[in-house]
């Protein structure tokens, strides 16, 4: 191989399994500068800002308001928030099922009085 072309896995300028190419790997703060791999962990949990529309239905509502609880919790948390949710929701269209339906409105009659 040329000077000028580096080998498989290697970057250019660097010998094979030089110190370049595992600085790559390492990650980077704010500012840009290298962080040592174990100065990196796990981030808190942040909300991520996604608004919720109200339905109008108070018990739909207050299950969508109950996955902000997600928000403020590490991910092994968010499974039974969003089970509870389901759970609710599906609650709630179970019930909607069961509700007999509302009595049709019967169509007006047709007047006869026609006069000619």
């Amino acid at each position: 191989m040329s000077d000028s072309m580096p080998g498989p896995g290697a970057a250019a300028g660097t010998e094979p399994g030089g110190a370049a190419g595992e600085a790559a790997a390492a990650p980077f703060g704010e500012g840009g500068e290298q962080v040592a791999a174990s100065a990196v962990g796990p981030a808190d949990p942040a909300p991520l800002g996604i608004t919720r529309t109200p339905t109008g239905d108070a018990g739909v509502d207050a299950r969508l308001e109950r996955l902000a609880d997600a928000d403020h919790l590490p991910a092994d948390g968010h499974v039974q928030v969003y089970e509870d949710v389901h759970r609710g929701l599906r609650s709630a269209l179970t019930a909607l099922d069961a509700a007999p339906a509302p009595a049709p409105v019967p169509a007006p009659m047709p007047s006869y009085d026609h006069r000619s």
